[in-house]
């Protein structure tokens, strides 16, 4: 009975400890999540706002404009006889409806993403291959129906495996699944000293078009090509250029990046675009929330006007041009509340 009673007793003792045990491991689980949610929590507050985040993309959408007549000018092709087709009115609506459909869709904007990192991996080292040939090898995975993201090595003469940089996963993409339009030589005209000829000649939409067919989003030289454009419009004020093509979001986007809107916000308040206007400081106000204009139009709860005379007084260098251009809304908005 003894040998009975010590046995529980060293049972429960045991039963105690694997209680305790398992307690802690309940607190550290407990403790780990709080801390990863709390991590998290902060993470998503300080976070910024995206290209892809939709209300961004509304905003862009809705500033960028659709010009019908623009989105759907004639281009440069083969001539071909006209159609001409009789409608009733109720046909017209219809055909109106599509047209401004396909529209939207032709000024979906193209991504904006970080510039890729280089690749410098180096796989393996033989030097019992050295010398073996002059030339590199190769060697690439050529299986239909994979993002073009495949497994691309080259063997150096040397006898160093490595990944293919991004120039060269490139090159050979185009030379395997070739895409209409890209060369496997950029167009001179992506060179700096070119561009500037092309500008001089309000091309910056075909030059924009070009670059999205040569180069892929990410890559240092599309990146290149669209601030070098961007900055072009913005210092000669050429903003009208892009409105309603599908470049115009982009621009946008670059200009409130880099807090330098006050000249298209005074273009769209010379063209009479007052609430693009306000969906572009309320955009700002979006991207730096910490700036002191983001701060008092959220002490103030301001819209409208008072969120670009905020702007005006908080943030630009151009407040002068902006007050005077809201001048000339103010008998406008007074003649409607009176109505």
């Amino acid at each position: 009975m003894a040998a009975v009673r010590a046995a529980r007793c060293l049972f429960r003792s045991f039963s105690q400890a694997k209680n305790v045990q398992q307690n802690k491991r309940i607190l550290l689980r407990c403790s780990v999540r709080t801390f990863c949610s709390e991590s998290e929590d902060t993470h998503s507050h300080n976070s910024k706002p995206q290209f892809a985040d939709p209300a961004v993309q509304d905003i862009l959408s809705r500033i960028t404009g659709l010009d019908l007549e623009k989105v759907f000018r004639p281009i440069k092709q083969e001539l071909k006889l006209p159609e001409y087709k009789l409608m009733t009115d109720e046909q017209l609506n219809q055909a109106m409806k599509q047209a401004t459909e396909q529209a939207k869709k032709l000024l979906t904007m193209p991504p904006v993403l970080p510039e890729r990192k280089p690749i410098d991996d180096v796989l393996s080292e033989d030097p019992i291959l050295d010398g073996m040939d002059t030339a590199k090898y190769v060697f690439t995975d050529i299986t239909y129906n994979i993002p073009h993201r495949r497994f691309i090595v080259v063997r150096e003469p040397n006898g160093t495996l490595r990944k293919a940089t991004w120039e060269e996963r490139d090159r050979l993409i185009q030379v395997y699944f070739p895409k209409e339009g890209r060369k496997l030589t950029p167009h001179h005209i992506f060179k700096d000293e070119n561009l500037k000829m092309v500008f001089s000649q309000d091309r910056h939409e075909d030059v924009l078009d070009l670059c999205l067919v040569q180069f892929e989003p990410d890559s240092s030289d599309y990146i290149r090509v669209h601030a070098a454009t961007y900055e072009d419009l913005e210092k000669h004020g050429k903003y009208d250029l892009l409105r309603s093509t599908r470049h115009f979001g982009g621009m946008a986007w670059y200009l409130v990046n880099a807090r330098r809107v006050d000249g298209l916000i005074v273009d769209m308040l010379k063209r009479e675009l007052l609430q693009d206007s306000v969906s572009l400081v309320s955009l700002f106000h979006m991207v730096h929330p910490h700036s002191e204009s983001a701060q008092e139009a959220a002490l103030q709860q301001a819209t409208g006007t008072d969120l670009l005379k905020i702007y005006a007084q908080k943030e630009s260098q151009r407040a002068g041009y902006i007050e005077l251009a809201l001048q000339a809304f103010e008998p406008a908005a007074e003649k409607s509340t009176a109505t």
